[in-house]
């Protein structure tokens, strides 16, 4: 009985595969055709290889010169274009033997091989490894130096400290793990390049303020008002290139964003695109409804914003949720219990790990983006059963992302879903980082992988990334979603997402779906991915060492050594940069790295700015690790 369940469940997912090439192979016109994992053809659409003016289908043939003429983009179109679409056969539909002359013509040879992640150069292992030794080191001596002299950053005066607790006759140490150490002789040293304050909205540029230390970077205050600077001191900030003084007399750097998640831009034009709606919705609404959902907290624009994201995304009902963190971190383990198998990407979220950690169930994982792996761990685990008793399974959950946040890479989605219909296995799809800035109407991983939305048991995303509000959701059947409403901790028990962030979501979306009736959100679409491609595709001309995928608009840079982390991120304040820069323990200590997140906001000239910018850095700097190994 179980294999005549896991066939049936083969047979629809291969029927649902035909459907989708019957559908693409009757776009004939300008196709390139390729073959599937079932050696029969497929055709795609000329929307993923078009001009971004054309990136809709229902457009491809509308396309006027004057659109033509004013593609900033025009230059490179056509070698960005056979960019995206080799990562996409590759990726996606993996289908590297398809070829399209007419842009393949466009690539150079070694553009058209699948490299796949970086190769670790063994240079920039030896010498992160020597860094950290090295920091180690120092930071003990310092440690041992703070103890026998009673002097440093560090050292407590218990008599005047103000807090009894800091008595050590009394108490235990609260702070003595290595954690600890780790934070006082490593993170401090760099802390200057974390945290840092904005005194503007996150858009393409933003104001940094600027902050000082007066214990060698143990705690960070900002700068304040030119008053209280020397002369000297105060002409170097009026005089400095970038550093902008505020109506209020704070003293701030003007940047261009690339950290910032703002992928279609709202936070650039929200005093045109959503302001309006926004302030109405406070005139009957409070800003906080004060309450959980289960029992005062639901107003009609979270009934109203429910329903929209489940037709967005081509689900029955969903459920929103105050915290994108929070809505895996308590999904999950509502969801899964002891018993169960969760069976997780390796490189999955915090959130997802935590959800997972919670719900008592049992934890596999399968290496990244590795479907092969998946179905050896789904083979194993209907075989084996649970440990001991060899029981079967009560249930078994694969969780993926549908972009991978520090990797820019978007999930394996046709084959997991493939997978795990052949097993069946029920399937949570993570797409904070998808949901909008993938597909050519934003719909996410699905709609740029062909998987329909009714292939996917869970689906989650949050509000933060495309639509400039916060929050997350889960969408799926009407029985699961009630199920959840009651079950769930995030739902139940913490405060109701804010009606005002709901008239938030809701007006972009609507703004995206095109039904406030402008093109603003298509524009905003195609905006985000032509710049994305472009990026990339110039970081990739530098011979820096960058993670992930066209389409995707997510740009890990590897910088290795730690050393470099925070000399990288310094250079670009210095130029006008605000970048978001990663080391240890957010990623694995051999793996720093800085991540740039692109925008629908930026220009081209923005972005070629940035490029100018970024290339003497790594010139400077050593980065160039594709083109030489010492980089």
């Amino acid at each position: 009985m179980a294999f005549l369940k896991f066939k049936t469940k083969k047979n629809e997912i291969d029927s649902k595969d035909a459907d989708l090439k019957s559908k693409l192979t009757n776009d004939s016109s300008d196709a390139a055709t390729l073959k599937t994992d079932g050696e029969e053809t497929l055709t795609l659409s000329t929307q993923f290889q078009a001009s971004s003016s054309d990136f809709s289908s229902d457009d491809s043939d509308s396309a006027s010169e004057t659109e033509k003429e004013l593609d900033v983009y025009a230059d490179v179109r056509d070698r960005m274009e056979a960019l995206s679409l080799h990562h996409r056969m590759v990726h996606a539909y993996h289908d590297s033997s398809s070829r399209n002359d007419t842009h393949e013509a466009k690539l150079s040879q070694a553009e058209t091989h699948d490299f796949g992640e970086p190769v670790f150069p063994v240079f920039a292992a030896i010498t992160t490894y020597l860094g950290y030794a090295i920091l180690i080191a120092v930071g003990h001596v310092r440690e041992l130096c703070s103890k026998i002299f009673r002097r440093g950053r560090y050292v407590v005066n218990n008599e005047n400290s103000g807090c009894p607790s800091d008595d050590t006759r009394y108490y235990a140490k609260l702070l003595k793990s290595f954690e600890n150490f780790y934070t006082k002789r490593m993170y401090h040293r760099i802390q200057d390049t974390f945290n840092r304050p904005l005194a503007s909205s996150p858009g393409a540029n933003v104001h940094v303020i600027e902050r000082i230390s007066h214990d060698g970077n143990k705690t960070m205050e900002p700068l304040g008002n030119l008053d209280t600077l020397s002369e000297e001191e105060a002409g170097a900030y009026v005089h400095g290139k970038h550093c902008e003084v505020l109506d209020d007399g704070r003293v701030t750097r003007k940047c261009l964003n690339l950290g910032s998640y703002n992928y279609l831009g709202f936070a650039d034009d929200w005093d045109i695109s959503c302001k309006k709606e926004v302030l109405k919705s406070l005139e009957d609404l409070p800003v906080s409804m004060g309450s959980s959902r289960m029992e005062a907290g639901t107003s009609k624009l979270h009934a109203k914003v429910e329903r929209i994201v489940a037709d967005f995304i081509g689900k029955e009902d969903a459920m929103v949720l105050n915290m994108g963190f929070n809505t895996n971190a308590t999904t999950i383990p509502a969801l899964m219990g002891p018993g169960d198998l969760i069976v997780s990407d390796e490189l999955n979220h915090s959130s997802i790990v935590n959800g997972a950690r919670k719900s008592g169930a049992a934890i596999r994982c399968f290496r990244h983006n590795d479907t092969e792996h998946l179905e050896e761990i789904l083979k194993e685990a209907i075989v084996m059963g649970q440990p001991r008793t060899r029981r079967p399974w009560k249930r078994v959950m694969v969780i993926v992302e549908g972009i991978y946040s520090m990797e820019g890479e978007y999930c394996d989605l046709r084959n997991v879903v493939r997978v795990c219909k052949q097993y069946g296995a029920y399937i949570y799809l993570d797409e904070a980082h998808s949901i909008g800035a993938m597909g050519p109407t934003g719909r996410g991983c699905c709609e740029y992988t062909g998987v329909d939305t009714k292939d996917i048991d869970v689906m989650m995303g949050t509000f933060t990334k495309s639509f400039g509000g916060m929050g997350g959701y889960v969408a799926g059947t009407k029985e699961l979603i009630s199920f959840l409403r009651n079950k769930c901790a995030g739902s139940s028990y913490h405060t109701s997402l804010s009606p005002t962030v709901c008239q938030q979501i809701i007006t972009s979306f609507e703004v995206i779906m095109g039904k406030d009736g402008t093109d603003i959100g298509k524009k905003k679409i195609i905006a985000l991915r032509d710049n994305s491609n472009y990026f990339r595709m110039r970081l990739n001309d530098m011979g820096l060492h960058v993670l992930g995928h066209y389409d995707s608009p997510i740009m890990p840079v590897m910088l290795y050594n730690p050393t470099k982390i925070a000399a990288f991120s310094r250079e670009c304040l210095k130029r006008g940069l605000a970048v978001v820069v990663v080391g240890f323990p957010a990623v694995p200590i051999l793996l720093g790295r800085a991540r740039f997140c692109i925008s629908a906001g930026h220009t081209r000239e923005d972005l070629d700015r940035a490029l100018e910018e970024l290339e003497e850095i790594a010139d400077v700097l050593k980065l160039k690790y594709a083109k030489s190994a010492t980089g």
